[in-house]
């Protein structure tokens, strides 16, 4: 199985930054006015994920809560204070958590679309 998380969002340019310089996410791929959509596909080469934006000339109409949020595994504590640092310096801030679990276990930041994003390490299985 592969899974795609697709989103349209009226701020691709600024998504596509976010997830790249901050995420750390490739672009995977993009297609322009594909019966009215633009989008990009953003994630990992060769992993069977990837997430996608679209924009239109529909407005996007989010309605995010505190518990809407993409996760993200991390696979040590040295990358994950690693991009703690690289947060800092592009002046991203931290948010704090509604779920005590992440709050505790991860970083949580939001996207420009306004969706939380939490970036934790990998439990051992």
């Amino acid at each position: 199985m592969k899974f795609r998380y697709a989103r349209h969002t009226d701020n691709l340019p600024l998504l596509v930054n976010f997830y790249t310089k901050v995420a750390g996410l490739e672009v995977l791929g993009h297609f322009a006015n594909h019966d009215h959509y633009n989008g990009v596909f953003l994630g990992r080469p060769n992993a069977d994920w990837h997430l996608e934006f679209t924009e239109s000339n529909t407005k996007a109409h989010h309605h995010p809560d505190d518990d809407d949020l993409l996760v993200f595994y991390l696979s040590s504590t040295a990358e994950l204070n690693t991009l703690k640092k690289r947060l800092a310096t592009l002046g991203i801030p931290l948010v704090k958590s509604k779920n005590p679990y992440w709050q505790k276990n991860g970083l949580e930041i939001t996207d420009p679309d306004g969706y939380g994003v939490i970036f934790t390490v990998s439990p051992q299985h």
